[in-house]
């Protein structure tokens, strides 16, 4: 994942889709060098970044690396000069396109990537006064892109595969799902499928036939909670079958003259009007930064639970998330304790406005986990020999943590052999003395495939002993041991 990463990467364009892509790089340790001579441009990119953090905070809890640096750069060479892969993004002008996309292959190395965040334009056409065509590609995007993991990418005849390969790559290692188009055709796939729902909504309101709200809500309430999980093909094939449930509900669905997705109706301003009255008139109105935080909240649940079954775009979320744990680095003090810090998120907290009692059992167990990396047990391990399972958590809240502030997790090891491991974590806010917890487990070695316990092997089992060793050396935790009793 870390080699696969960008180093920089130049952006041609801070709209919507630009500051997406501005965050979902940036937030991944990715330099970017952006180019937008529009007023405000900038503004409207550091926005989307404080979006961005604040759905990551609540996203994951593994370790987001530095951020990379946002360089306002005041020309398209300046923008790309040194990166890896350029990213235009300007509104969709296909002259104005073509002249970003020509200028950027002017001034970029030979091996830089040119990639076009087009919604629906040809490759080809994109490439037409590029110096170097087999270098360009089309890479689409969704809003909001640093939440959202698919990008469409669709190469033209001219395109080199290794320049699709390599910018797959690029992409997968900053949380993305690249999903090949196999022909240029105008549109890609998904916005051919999204803009066919579009006809059919506008068509729907422009009969009379549903309110922009009961247009919308048919599909937050039915097939858009299933959306993903299921494609339209998948429901298809069920119990049934593909074969059977198209001699079943083909003939009904597709003959009959009750859809209009061929054709959109005529924007009439009386259309207009009535699409915007409707749209005022709904009764679950926001302001637009509020509308975007709930939906980023809602996204990041929804992703967090399909991460929780492995499934579909929580995949996408589970990769990405190993990948910053394997490469995030493993902070040591010169006492040798391990040093992890965390910002606390603002759904972490409970009603009396402080840390909830098991959110403290996460951090300490994430304290756990680096410390199971630092000595070693990846996949592989896990896979070949087995893991160190919890058997005793003994917490100690002593003080109040809230949303947004950051906590700094010590955690030394009080003792091992070759199948058990005793720590301790202190958990402190981030500037003071006083600890706001503790928390001690026991952890014993088990043996891959078994459920039985069994020593810990090789170079895990020489560096965990030898961190016990150096750890022995400090003074022992004030509540080490302790129990709960009457004083």
């Amino acid at each position: 994942m870390s080699e696969a990463r960008a180093r920089a990467i130049g952006l041609l364009g801070g709209g919507v889709i630009g500051g997406g892509w501005a965050a979902r790089f940036v937030l991944n340790g990715v330099h970017v060098q952006l180019y937008d001579p529009a007023p405000g441009a900038v503004e409207r990119v550091q926005e989307t970044l404080a979006n961005a953090r604040r759905a990551y905070q609540r996203l994951t809890m593994a370790p987001l690396p530095a951020e990379g640096a946002l360089i306002v750069a005041n020309s398209v060479a300046e923008a790309v000069r040194g990166v890896e892969l350029v990213q235009e993004s300007a509104s969709e002008c296909l002259e104005l396109k073509q002249q970003l996309l020509a200028s950027a292959s002017r001034a970029a190395t030979p091996e830089t990537l040119i990639c076009s965040s087009t919604s629906g334009l040809r490759p080809s056409l994109l490439a037409k006064e590029m110096n170097h065509p087999e270098r360009l590609l089309v890479s689409h995007p969704f809003n909001p892109l640093y939440l959202l993991p698919l990008v469409e990418l669709c190469a033209a005849p001219a395109t080199a595969p290794e320049t699709l390969e390599r910018a797959a790559e690029i992409y997968r290692s900053v949380g993305m799902h690249p999903a090949l188009v196999r022909k240029e055709v105008d549109g890609f796939v998904a916005n051919r499928l999204q803009e066919a729902l579009w006809r059919e909504a506008l068509w729907l309101v422009h009969d009379d036939l549903a309110t922009v709200q009961e247009v919308d809500d048919a599909i937050c309430y039915s097939f858009g909670l299933r959306a993903p999980i299921l494609g339209p093909f998948r429901i298809g094939a069920g119990e049934i079958g593909m074969r059977q449930h198209m001699a079943i509900w083909g003939p009904v669905t597709l003959n009959l003259p009750r859809r209009k997705l061929a054709d959109a109706p005529e924007l009439t301003e009386a259309f207009l009007d009535k699409l915007a009255e409707q749209s005022e008139a709904r009764d679950d109105n926001q302001k637009i930064p509020e509308l975007q935080q709930k939906r980023d909240d809602c996204l990041v649940a929804v992703l967090q639970g399909l991460r929780a079954q492995g499934y579909g775009a929580g995949e996408t979320l589970a990769r990405w998330e190993k990948g910053l744990r394997d490469r995030a680095p493993q902070l040591t003090r010169a006492s040798g304790q391990l040093e992890m810090t965390r910002q606390i998120p603002s759904d972490w907290i409970d009603y009396n406005g402080h840390l909830t009692e098991s959110r403290y059992l996460q951090l300490c167990g994430i304290a756990t986990d680096n410390l199971l990396t630092y000595v070693g047990i990846n996949a592989e391990y896990r896979s070949k020999f087995g893991s160190y399972y919890t058997l005793e958590t003994h917490l100690s809240h002593l003080g109040e943590l809230y949303a947004g502030e950051r906590v700094q997790v010590l955690t030394q090891v009080l003792g091992a052999d070759d199948k058990r491991l005793h720590v301790f974590h202190v958990l402190t806010r981030e500037g003071d003395e006083k600890p706001a917890a503790t928390g001690e487990q026991m952890l014993i070695h088990v043996k891959a495939g078994s459920g039985r316990s069994g020593p810990a092997q090789g170079s895990v089992r020489k560096r965990m002993l030898e961190l016990a060793r150096k750890h022995a050396e400090l003074s022992r935790p004030e509540r080490a041991g302790a129990s709960i009793r009457l004083r």
